[in-house]
């Protein structure tokens, strides 16, 4: 891991969070949110702004190291509103240039 790059700063977190609300996945709000690489680590993912959302400690752990629609499909999550959401969200935090 130390290897790859990972370049998501606290301020870029921070907002995430904000932005979201809750978790990413189930919406869970209230609970100490993780970082979640939608591409995992192991798979190539990186610590990024266009990576990374918060999930729960329940969704995170069920993840586990498989890819954000993969796993949304076998939990029969809506993955196009994840999709859409996420597209939404990561336009209003990036930086503009």
């Amino acid at each position: 891991m130390a290897k790859v790059d990972h370049d998501l700063t606290d301020e870029q977190w921070a907002a995430l969070t904000s932005a979201w609300g809750g978790c990413a996945y189930c919406g869970a709000e209230g609970s100490a949110l993780q970082k979640d690489c939608m591409l995992p680590i192991s798979r190539g993912g990186r610590y990024t702004l266009a990576n990374v959302v918060p999930a729960c400690a329940s969704c995170n752990a069920s993840k586990w190291n498989l890819e954000v629609t993969t796993w949304m499909r076998r939990k029969k999550l809506d993955e196009g509103r994840f999709l859409l959401r996420q597209v939404e969200i990561l336009a209003a935090v990036a930086p503009v240039g």
